[in-house]
Protein backbone atom coordinates (compact mmCIF):
# COMPACT_ATOMS: atom_id res chain seq x y z
CA UNK A 1 0.00 0.00 0.00
CA UNK A 2 1.67 3.10 -1.09
CA UNK A 3 1.62 6.47 1.39
CA UNK A 4 -0.21 9.15 -0.40
CA UNK A 5 0.03 12.66 -0.47
CA UNK A 6 3.01 13.05 1.68
CA UNK A 7 6.92 14.83 0.48
CA UNK A 8 9.51 13.41 2.28
CA UNK A 9 11.95 16.55 2.16
CA UNK A 10 15.25 14.37 4.19
CA UNK A 11 16.06 11.34 2.46
CA UNK A 12 19.97 9.87 2.86
CA UNK A 13 21.07 9.69 -0.11
CA UNK A 14 24.34 7.21 -1.46
CA UNK A 15 27.54 8.78 -2.36
CA UNK A 16 27.51 11.05 -4.99
CA UNK A 17 30.94 10.16 -5.76
CA UNK A 18 30.00 5.94 -5.89
CA UNK A 19 27.22 6.45 -7.86
CA UNK A 20 28.82 8.44 -10.87
CA UNK A 21 31.32 5.55 -10.80
CA UNK A 22 28.80 3.22 -11.17
CA UNK A 23 27.54 4.96 -13.66
CA UNK A 24 30.88 4.86 -15.77
CA UNK A 25 30.48 1.33 -15.69
CA UNK A 26 27.55 0.93 -17.66
CA UNK A 27 23.93 -1.05 -16.44
CA UNK A 28 25.36 -4.42 -17.89
CA UNK A 29 27.97 -4.39 -15.62
CA UNK A 30 26.37 -3.06 -12.69
CA UNK A 31 23.86 -5.37 -12.65
CA UNK A 32 26.19 -8.53 -13.08
CA UNK A 33 28.35 -7.46 -9.75
CA UNK A 34 25.09 -6.92 -7.82
CA UNK A 35 24.27 -10.68 -9.08
CA UNK A 36 21.59 -10.30 -11.58
CA UNK A 37 19.24 -7.93 -9.69
CA UNK A 38 17.63 -4.40 -9.32
CA UNK A 39 17.01 -4.56 -13.44
CA UNK A 40 14.13 -2.23 -14.46
CA UNK A 41 12.17 -4.28 -16.93
CA UNK A 42 13.03 -3.91 -21.00
CA UNK A 43 10.67 -1.66 -22.55
CA UNK A 44 12.54 1.23 -20.19
CA UNK A 45 14.16 3.08 -23.17
CA UNK A 46 16.32 5.91 -23.48
CA UNK A 47 14.26 8.55 -25.52
CA UNK A 48 17.72 9.45 -27.87
CA UNK A 49 20.75 7.01 -28.63
CA UNK A 50 23.90 7.32 -26.16
CA UNK A 51 22.10 8.65 -23.38
CA UNK A 52 24.02 7.77 -20.30
CA UNK A 53 23.31 8.62 -16.32
CA UNK A 54 23.75 7.83 -12.93
CA UNK A 55 22.31 9.50 -9.66
CA UNK A 56 20.57 9.20 -6.00
CA UNK A 57 16.85 8.92 -6.66
CA UNK A 58 14.31 11.31 -5.93
CA UNK A 59 10.95 9.25 -6.34
CA UNK A 60 7.62 10.39 -7.22
CA UNK A 61 4.11 8.54 -7.40
CA UNK A 62 1.98 9.22 -10.13
CA UNK A 63 -1.50 8.59 -10.95
CA UNK A 64 -2.65 7.55 -14.47
CA UNK A 65 -3.01 10.82 -16.30
CA UNK A 66 -1.53 13.00 -14.18
CA UNK A 67 1.88 15.13 -13.64
CA UNK A 68 1.11 17.29 -10.88
CA UNK A 69 3.59 15.60 -8.43
CA UNK A 70 6.45 15.74 -10.70
CA UNK A 71 6.25 19.60 -10.10
CA UNK A 72 6.15 18.85 -6.34
CA UNK A 73 9.10 16.69 -6.85
CA UNK A 74 11.36 19.61 -8.56
CA UNK A 75 12.02 21.29 -5.21
CA UNK A 76 13.20 18.19 -3.74
CA UNK A 77 16.02 17.97 -6.37
CA UNK A 78 19.74 18.69 -5.27
CA UNK A 79 22.31 18.29 -7.78
CA UNK A 80 23.37 14.55 -8.65
CA UNK A 81 19.77 13.67 -8.04
CA UNK A 82 18.13 11.38 -10.87
CA UNK A 83 13.79 11.37 -10.48
CA UNK A 84 12.44 7.74 -11.01
CA UNK A 85 8.81 8.22 -11.55
CA UNK A 86 5.93 5.16 -11.10
CA UNK A 87 2.17 5.35 -11.75
CA UNK A 88 -0.42 3.79 -9.88
CA UNK A 89 -1.97 2.23 -12.85
CA UNK A 90 -0.84 1.58 -16.70
CA UNK A 91 -0.94 5.11 -18.39
CA UNK A 92 1.63 6.12 -21.42
CA UNK A 93 0.24 9.47 -21.80
CA UNK A 94 3.17 12.36 -21.97
CA UNK A 95 3.63 13.43 -18.48
CA UNK A 96 6.80 15.33 -18.69
CA UNK A 97 8.03 17.74 -21.54
CA UNK A 98 10.66 20.67 -21.72
CA UNK A 99 9.03 22.86 -19.61
CA UNK A 100 9.34 20.16 -16.75
CA UNK A 101 12.79 19.25 -18.08
CA UNK A 102 13.93 23.30 -17.92
CA UNK A 103 13.27 22.63 -14.09
CA UNK A 104 14.57 19.82 -13.22
CA UNK A 105 17.78 20.77 -15.00
CA UNK A 106 18.08 24.00 -13.41
CA UNK A 107 17.46 21.96 -10.27
CA UNK A 108 20.73 19.97 -10.46
CA UNK A 109 19.06 16.19 -11.52
CA UNK A 110 20.70 14.08 -13.96
CA UNK A 111 17.52 13.04 -15.58
CA UNK A 112 14.50 10.82 -15.51
CA UNK A 113 13.48 7.51 -15.32
CA UNK A 114 9.48 7.41 -15.71
CA UNK A 115 7.10 4.08 -16.19
CA UNK A 116 4.87 6.06 -18.43
CA UNK A 117 5.02 8.53 -21.86
CA UNK A 118 6.77 11.96 -22.57
CA UNK A 119 6.77 14.08 -24.73
CA UNK A 120 8.93 16.96 -26.67
CA UNK A 121 11.32 14.32 -27.22
CA UNK A 122 13.79 16.62 -29.52
CA UNK A 123 13.88 19.37 -27.81
CA UNK A 124 14.94 17.26 -24.72
CA UNK A 125 17.69 15.73 -26.79
CA UNK A 126 18.82 18.99 -27.79
CA UNK A 127 18.84 19.86 -24.61
CA UNK A 128 20.91 17.11 -23.61
CA UNK A 129 18.65 16.21 -20.70
CA UNK A 130 18.25 12.45 -20.87
CA UNK A 131 15.05 10.48 -20.03
CA UNK A 132 14.26 6.87 -20.06
CA UNK A 133 10.40 6.55 -20.26
CA UNK A 134 8.19 3.17 -21.63
CA UNK A 135 6.40 5.70 -24.27
CA UNK A 136 6.36 8.80 -25.94
CA UNK A 137 3.23 10.39 -26.28
CA UNK A 138 1.92 13.86 -26.90
CA UNK A 139 -0.98 13.50 -24.84
CA UNK A 140 -1.00 15.62 -22.46
CA UNK A 141 -2.17 15.17 -18.74
CA UNK A 142 -3.91 17.17 -15.47
CA UNK A 143 -3.01 18.37 -12.14
CA UNK A 144 -5.64 17.44 -10.11
CA UNK A 145 -4.93 14.00 -7.72
CA UNK A 146 -2.14 13.75 -4.86
CA UNK A 147 0.49 11.72 -4.98
CA UNK A 148 3.55 11.08 -3.13
CA UNK A 149 7.33 12.19 -2.96
CA UNK A 150 10.24 10.51 -1.27
CA UNK A 151 8.49 7.17 -1.08
CA UNK A 152 9.65 3.62 -1.79
CA UNK A 153 7.98 2.70 -5.57
CA UNK A 154 8.07 0.27 -7.83
CA UNK A 155 8.89 1.45 -10.82
CA UNK A 156 9.05 -1.02 -14.30
CA UNK A 157 9.19 -4.08 -11.94
CA UNK A 158 11.99 -2.96 -9.37
CA UNK A 159 11.92 -1.51 -6.26
CA UNK A 160 13.39 1.85 -5.84
CA UNK A 161 13.81 3.59 -2.24
CA UNK A 162 14.67 7.25 -1.62
CA UNK A 163 18.49 7.86 -1.88
CA UNK A 164 19.29 4.80 -4.40
CA UNK A 165 21.56 4.77 -6.96
CA UNK A 166 20.31 4.40 -10.22
CA UNK A 167 22.31 3.65 -13.08
CA UNK A 168 20.57 4.23 -17.15
CA UNK A 169 22.46 3.52 -20.64
CA UNK A 170 21.39 2.12 -23.76
CA UNK A 171 21.41 -0.95 -22.11
CA UNK A 172 18.25 -0.09 -19.53
CA UNK A 173 18.16 1.29 -15.71
CA UNK A 174 19.25 -0.62 -12.97
CA UNK A 175 18.85 0.49 -9.06
CA UNK A 176 21.30 -0.36 -6.52
CA UNK A 177 20.12 -0.30 -3.16
CA UNK A 178 22.17 2.78 -1.02
CA UNK A 179 23.36 -0.03 1.49
CA UNK A 180 24.94 -1.60 -1.38
CA UNK A 181 26.33 1.16 -3.29
CA UNK A 182 29.95 0.54 -2.19
CA UNK A 183 29.85 -3.01 -2.27
CA UNK A 184 28.74 -3.23 -6.01
CA UNK A 185 31.13 -0.92 -6.98
CA UNK A 186 33.97 -2.75 -5.43
CA UNK A 187 32.23 -5.78 -7.32
CA UNK A 188 31.70 -3.90 -10.34
CA UNK A 189 35.28 -2.54 -10.77
CA UNK A 190 36.95 -6.00 -10.33
CA UNK A 191 34.12 -7.35 -13.27
CA UNK A 192 35.45 -4.77 -15.62
CA UNK A 193 39.26 -5.37 -14.98
CA UNK A 194 38.30 -9.16 -15.60
CA UNK A 195 36.63 -8.81 -18.66
CA UNK A 196 39.01 -6.32 -19.96
CA UNK A 197 41.59 -9.34 -19.55
CA UNK A 198 39.20 -11.50 -21.43
CA UNK A 199 38.38 -8.90 -24.38
CA UNK A 200 42.54 -8.56 -24.62
CA UNK A 201 42.83 -12.64 -25.22
CA UNK A 202 39.75 -12.65 -27.37
CA UNK A 203 41.36 -9.37 -29.29
CA UNK A 204 44.59 -11.95 -30.13
CA UNK A 205 42.51 -14.67 -31.36
CA UNK A 206 41.87 -16.72 -28.51
CA UNK A 207 38.47 -18.42 -28.35
CA UNK A 208 35.95 -18.52 -26.15
CA UNK A 209 36.13 -22.78 -26.27
CA UNK A 210 39.01 -22.30 -24.85
CA UNK A 211 39.25 -19.21 -22.91
CA UNK A 212 36.22 -20.39 -20.41
CA UNK A 213 37.06 -24.33 -20.94
CA UNK A 214 33.91 -25.43 -22.72
CA UNK A 215 35.57 -27.80 -24.98
CA UNK A 216 35.28 -31.04 -22.20
CA UNK A 217 31.39 -29.82 -20.86
CA UNK A 218 30.28 -29.75 -24.81
CA UNK A 219 32.30 -32.63 -25.45
CA UNK A 220 30.10 -34.30 -22.52
CA UNK A 221 26.86 -32.88 -23.42
CA UNK A 222 26.96 -34.55 -26.67
CA UNK A 223 28.14 -32.00 -29.46
CA UNK A 224 29.58 -33.34 -32.28
CA UNK A 225 32.15 -32.23 -34.81
CA UNK A 226 30.87 -33.70 -38.71
CA UNK A 227 33.16 -33.16 -41.33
Amino acid sequence: MYELGVVHRNITRADSDVAAKLGALGTATVHEAMGRVGLMKPYMRPIYNGAQAAGTAITVLLHPGDNWMLHVAAEQIRPGDLVVAAVTGDCTDGYFGDLLATSFKARGARGLVIDAGVRDVRVLADMKFPVWSKAISAKGTVKATLGSVNVPVLCAGALVTPGDVVVADDDGVVVVPSSMAQKTLQAAAAREANEGEKRAKLAAGVLGLDMYAMREPLLKAGLKYVD
